[in-house]
C-alpha cells in the first residue's frame, strides 16, 4: 500500500498556525506560542476550554459605545462577530492519564506433575476438527508409552455451519473442562490445532478448573490462547508441543520422542536446541519462557488474557502460513503495545509456509534485532519438523551463540 500523504496543517487542526489571534512567533521547530494563557474548567475527568487558542475573549465589562481606533488601535467587534463566538462550542480535551507505574517481571509458574505409567490423558479438540484415523493413531502412539489415552466425547465434532470449528463452542468448552475437573485425568492434550481456541476461553469455568489443581496441557498453534489463559488465570506452566492428532507429531519420530521425554522423563529434557541453531543477534540471557504462535500472540491483546508486557521473559515465536510482510505487521503490533519493552531474549521456531526464509529472516533481524536482547534463530520448536517440545513458565537460560535453550528446572516435577 502506498504510504497516505500528509495533508497540510489548518486551523482547527493541533498544531495549526493561525495568523494573528493572540498567537506570536515562537523558537523555530516549536511551533506558534499563545501570547495569552488560556483560562479552563475541570467538567468530570476532562478539560473544557472556553474557546480555540487565540480566539478573542469576552471583555469582563461594558465597552465604551465610542472607541477610537486611530488614538487606541482597537477595532470594535461586529454583534454578528460576538454572537457567533458566544455560540462557538467548547473544546473538551481528554484527561491526562498518568504514566503507568514499573511492570514486575515474569516469575516462574506451577509445574504439575509428571506423568507415570498408567497416567489418563485426555484428548480435546477446542480448536479444529481432526480426522477419525488420525484421532485413532494418536491415541494408540500414547498409550504405546503407557499412558491411558481417551478421547472426550466431542473431540471428533465438526460444526454444521463453520465446518473449520471442531464442533460448537459450548461442547468444546465442556470436554475441555470436564477433563480438567475429572480427578482421574492427569494431562489434556489438544487433537490439532486450526482455530477456535480463543471461542472458548472464556466459557470455561476456571475457578472450577484452578480447584481440580494444576494438571499437564499440552498443544500448540492455536493452542496458545489456551496457553496464556492457563499461565494468566492459574499461574500454571504448560508444554508447547505436538498434537495427537496432527501430521507432524504421528510422521516425525523425533517430534514424538521429544514429548514423550518431557512428559515422562523431564530432566533429560533440560538442554533443547537444533542443528540449525544459530544467533540472529548474539548473547546469553535468563529470563521465564512465554509465548507461542505468533498471530495468537497479536490477536491476544486487548483480550482479557492479553499481557500487558512480557518484561523478564524469553520469548518464544514461529507461525505457519504467514507472509513476510504479515509477520511484519504482527511484531510492529507487539513492538507498538510495547509488549516487547524489558524482554530478556527472543527464541525463534519455524516459519513454515511463510515464504522464503531469507525474506522471512529479514523481516526478523528488522523488527528484533533493534531490542537489544539475545536472539536465536531456527530453534526447531513450532510447525515444522521436526519439532521440539518446549516448556512455557519456566525459568532458563537463552546462550545464542551456542544455539541452546537451557531449562533450569525440569519442565514437569
Amino acid at each position: 500500500m502506498n504510504p497516505p500523504s500528509v495533508p497540510e496543517r489548518s486551523a482547527g487542526v493541533p498544531g495549526a498556525v493561525v495568523p494573528g489571534a493572540g498567537v506570536s512567533s515562537g523558537p523555530v521547530g516549536l511551533g506558534p506560542v499563545a501570547s495569552e494563557p488560556v483560562s479552563s474548567a475541570v467538567v468530570g475527568s476532562a478539560v473544557v476550554v472556553p474557546g480555540p487558542v487565540g480566539s478573542a475573549a469576552a471583555p469582563s465589562g461594558p465597552v465604551p459605545a465610542a472607541v477610537s481606533s486611530a488614538a487606541s488601535g482597537a477595532v470594535e467587534a461586529s454583534p454578528l462577530a460576538t454572537a457567533s463566538a458566544a455560540a462557538r462550542p467548547p473544546v473538551v480535551r481528554p484527561p491526562v492519564v498518568p504514566a503507568p507505574g514499573p511492570v514486575a517481571p515474569l516469575v516462574p509458574l506451577t509445574r504439575p506433575e509428571r506423568l507415570r505409567p498408567g497416567a489418563r490423558v485426555a484428548v480435546v479438540s477446542p480448536s479444529g476438527p481432526v480426522r477419525e484415523e488420525r484421532l485413532a493413531a494418536g491415541l494408540a502412539v500414547l498409550r504405546g508409552w503407557g499412558l491411558d489415552a481417551v478421547a472426550l466425547p466431542h473431540a471428533l465434532d465438526r460444526h454444521p455451519g463453520a465446518r473449520y470449528l471442531a464442533g460448537a463452542d459450548e461442547d468444546r468448552a465442556r470436554d475441555l473442562q470436564d477433563a480438567w475437573c475429572d480427578p482421574d485425568v492427569d494431562a489434556v492434550v489438544c487433537a490439532r490445532g486450526g482455530y477456535g481456541a480463543q471461542r472458548v476461553v472464556d466459557l470455561l469455568d476456571w475457578d472450577a478448573m484452578r480447584a481440580a489443581g494444576p494438571k499437564v496441557f499440552v498443544g500448540f498453534s492455536d493452542a496458545t490462547a489456551l496457553h496464556e489463559a492457563f499461565a494468566l488465570r492459574m499461574g500454571l506452566a504448560t508444554l508447547h508441543g505436538p498434537m495427537a492428532g496432527a501430521a507432524g507429531f504421528l510422521e516425525e519420530a523425533a517430534t514424538r520422542a521429544s514429548l514423550r521425554v518431557a512428559l515422562t522423563e523431564p530432566e533429560a529434557a533440560r538442554v533443547l536446541g537444533s542443528p540449525t541453531a544459530r544467533p540472529l543477534v548474539p548473547g546469553r540471557a535468563r529470563g521465564v519462557t512465554v509465548g507461542g504462535c505468533l498471530s495468537l500472540l497479536a490477536s491476544n491483546l486487548g483480550t482479557p488474557d492479553g499481557r500487558a508486557s512480557l518484561r523478564g521473559g524469553l520469548l518464544l515465536l514461529e507461525d505457519v502460513g504467514e507472509e513476510p510482510y504479515r509477520i511484519d505487521r504482527m511484531l510492529t503490533q507487539l513492538l507498538r503495545a510495547g509488549l516487547l519493552d524489558g524482554l530478556a531474549g527472543v527464541a525463534l521456531g519455524s516459519w513454515a509456509e511463510c515464504g522464503p526464509y531469507g525474506e522471512v529472516r529479514a523481516v526478523l533481524r528488522d523488527r528484533l534485532g533493534g531490542l537489544g536482547v539475545p536472539v536465536v534463530e531456527e530453534l526447531g520448536f513450532g510447525h515444522g519438523a521436526p519439532a521440539l517440545t518446549v516448556p512455557l513458565g519456566v525459568p532458563a537460560v537463552l546462550d545464542a551463540d551456542a544455539g541452546t535453550l537451557t531449562v533450569e528446572v525440569p519442565a514437569l516435577r
